[in-house]
């Protein structure tokens, strides 16, 4: 059984940055794909970012290429997102998903695994 555990959520101002978590357990982290999403209030859930078993390959959506970063520390299980330049409208419940295969994934079906999610609130 794989765990999902997000952490480094909460309340920043506009413009703020924060920096999200995910840890892995359960199986081999390095051998997965990973990837982070968003749902915000009344909104279906989104792809933020995803990043391949190395790392050495990642995708971002486009709208957020100069904002956000993800990457992944496969000594310590850990998977990140690096946000800057925080707006209102990035404020939404921030999820972790494991895949079962090594490469990206840029849809929720691509992913099987979930965390409980972070909420992140950027304030005006």
């Amino acid at each position: 059984q794989v765990h999902l555990v997000e952490s480094g959520g909460g309340l920043v101002q506009t413009g703020g940055s924060l920096r999200l978590s995910c840890a892995a357990s359960g199986r081999t982290f390095s051998n997965y794909g990973m990837g982070w999403f968003r749902q915000a209030p009344g909104k279906e859930r989104e792809i933020v970012a995803a990043i391949n078993w190395s790392g050495l390959f990642t995708y971002v959506v486009t709208s957020w290429k100069d904002r956000f970063t993800i990457s992944r520390d496969n000594a310590k299980n850990t998977v990140y997102l690096q946000m800057n330049t925080l707006k209102p409208e990035d404020t939404a419940v921030y999820y972790c998903a494991a895949r079962d295969s090594a490469g990206l994934g840029y849809s929720g079906s691509d992913y099987v695994y979930w965390g409980q999610g972070t909420q992140v609130t950027v304030s005006s």
